[in-house]
């Protein structure tokens, strides 16, 4: 089975991915890769994709990870109804939430600028 996910290269600190067409049994970093169909650069957020080279992939079948499903998305790349997506329903819980500063109370840093005037 194939597998379309995002592998890295790049200096140490600043990773920029290529989306491979990989067996989906090989590690991403040493398997054989069938085909490039694009880049993905995190950090400015741009992301380089052969539309036509990507569907022809998902036609034949190939699943890709969550990351790349939200990338093809972005793309505009319509996804068959078999592959699955992220949920993102579930999220990170925040422990002592009501030590956050947007969840201070308005009279203390209210009190707080006029004592220092």
């Amino acid at each position: 089975m194939l597998a379309i996910r995002l592998q890295r290269i790049g200096r140490k600190g600043y990773p920029v991915y290529r989306l491979a067409v990989q067996e989906s049994q090989r590690h991403p970093s040493s398997g054989r890769v069938v085909a490039y169909v694009g880049s993905y650069n995190p950090h400015t957020k741009e992301a380089n994709i052969q539309t036509e080279l990507a569907e022809k992939y998902l036609a034949n079948g190939a699943q890709p990870t969550p990351r790349v499903v939200k990338l093809l998305e972005e793309a505009g790349i319509k996804m068959p109804s078999w592959v699955k997506k992220h949920d993102d329903t579930n999220k990170k819980a925040i422990r002592n939430a009501e030590k956050l500063r947007k969840n201070q109370p308005k009279e203390e840093v209210a009190e707080e600028e006029a004592s220092e005037q």
